[in-house]
This record gives structure tokens, C-alpha cells and sequence, in this order.
């Protein structure tokens, strides 16, 4: 049971995305993955001052379901999140944990004046849960031009990204699972 990331919806966000994710996560990174049949709730991580939801606050409830390494659990929100030193964030995630959690509000082309995209969010929607999925293997933010590792601090950044990963965060991604329990892709 332990082989796996689990996709979970935060409030049932972007229900039509999630087995999409699932899939092309199990197609980049050569692991398992599912959508979990459950949500969790974010109301507790409302600030009302600030119209957002506290990512690390959702990191907890994601924990709260009781998931332990190598297994990990990918919440997906289409809130906007924010961590607390930070003004907004596309995800969070604890390094060498078993918890990410990824929000799509900040990656639909129309927030940014453009038509809706359905594909282009996609692609920014794995791009991002790749990367915050690298940090719960334990990888920090990567130089390699077009690894998913690198940094995002807006999403012409992460449009410059490949959804896969370099060869060497690659190799640590897979170790933090096991080679016992990659899939052939």
C-alpha cells in the first residue's frame, strides 16, 4: 500500500482534472497514482483578511488522513493559497514528508487575461505537483534548465518547465520510493 500517490480533492476542486493528473503523474514519474475516493475540507484554513487559504494549514489536514512515507498524498485545491512569509504560493509541500498540496487559481491562462486553456492548465497543473511531489522525496529547488525542481515565483516560470524531471532528481525521486515499487512506463 505503501507504492503509491494518492490524489486527493481539497472541497472537491477540479474534479474533471484529477484522474488526468493521476494519470500523466504516473506517466512522468514512473510511480503509481490514484485519485482517492474522499476530500478533505478547507474551511479551517480560510483568512478571511486575506481571501486565501493558508497552504501549511492544508498540509496538516492532508497529514490528518494518516498516510506514511513512501506513500504520498497530493491535495489539489483550486483556492488561492498563501503560505505565511509569502504573499501566494502554486503548492506546498514538506520536505521528506508524505503531504503536497497544489492549487490550479493561480494557474488558469483567464487569471492572467487569456481564454480559458483547459490543456495549458493541465500541463501547469502537473508541472507544479511534479515539483511539490519532489519535495516530499526530499529534492530542494534544482539549476537544471527545464527540471520541474527549479523554482516558480510566477507562471511564466513554470510555462519555461518540462513536467518531468532531471536524471539526477529522478534518481532520488525513485529511491525515496523504492525500485520494488516504480511502474514500467
Amino acid at each position: 500500500m505503501g507504492d503509491r500517490i494518492l490524489v486527493v480533492g481539497v472541497d472537491c476542486a477540479e474534479p474533471a482534472l484529477l484522474p488526468r493528473l493521476a494519470r500523466e503523474l504516473e506517466t512522468t514519474l514512473g510511480v503509481t497514482a490514484e485519485v482517492l475516493d474522499a476530500t478533505i475540507q478547507a474551511t479551517a484554513a480560510l483568512d478571511p483578511s486575506r481571501n486565501q487559504h493558508n497552504s501549511s494549514l492544508l498540509l496538516r489536514a492532508l497529514c490528518d488522513l494518516g498516510f506514511e512515507l513512501p506513500m504520498r498524498v497530493l491535495g489539489v485545491s483550486s483556492y488561492d493559497l498563501f503560505a505565511p512569509v509569502l504573499t501566494y504560493v502554486f503548492g506546498e509541500a514538506q520536505l521528506r514528508g508524505p503531504a503536497a498540496v497544489v492549487s490550479t487559481f493561480r494557474l488558469r491562462p483567464e487569471r492572467y487575461g487569456l481564454p480559458p486553456d483547459e490543456n495549458v492548465l493541465a500541463r501547469r497543473l502537473l508541472v507544479e505537483a511534479v515539483h511539490e511531489l519532489g519535495h516530499t522525496a526530499g529534492l530542494r529547488h534544482c539549476l537544471t534548465h527545464g527540471c520541474a525542481m527549479n523554482g516558480s515565483t510566477y507562471v511564466e516560470d513554470i510555462d519555461l518547465k518540462g513536467p518531468g524531471l532531471c536524471e539526477s532528481c529522478d534518481t532520488v525521486f525513485k529511491a525515496s520510493f523504492g525500485p520494488a515499487q516504480r511502474v514500467d512506463r
